[in-house]
């Protein structure tokens, strides 16, 4: 996948998800994507390579760091808890759509009981 399709499909996938909020707290050129007002994707352009932040389980973040080259340590970010993904032919739409939900779920799950409840009816 190339950057322009990491970013645009990545985007699709998070605004897809219930209560996602895009905004730019930190200028035009980071697009970021919350829930229950807090961060679980920002997609920008590092150096001239597109990627994109997500959340991730410490342990589910080493092991996609071992099987996919494009995923490292999160840029910027808390290593032991965020990805950085970028493009690269290993990264498909299906793994996003993946590592997007699992980064959602992560910071609902840090949330108060009651906007759990109202993030994830039923």
């Amino acid at each position: 996948m190339d950057g322009k399709t990491l970013h645009e499909c990545a985007k699709r996938i998070a605004l897809e998800l219930p209560f996602t909020e895009l905004c730019w707290p930190f200028g035009p050129e980071y697009d970021v994507f919350k829930v229950g007002g807090k961060i679980f994707m920002i997609a920008l352009v590092h150096r001239g390579r597109p990627l994109i932040n997500l959340k991730s389980d410490p342990q589910k973040s080493l092991l996609n760091q071992q099987i996919y080259r494009s995923i490292e340590p999160g840029y910027h970010m808390n290593k032991k808890h965020w990805i950085s993904v970028y493009p690269g032919e290993e990264i498909s739409e299906s793994l996003l759509y993946d590592l997007l939900n699992d980064s959602w779920n992560l910071v609902v799950d840090t949330l108060a009981k009651k906007d759990q409840k109202r993030l994830r009816p039923g």
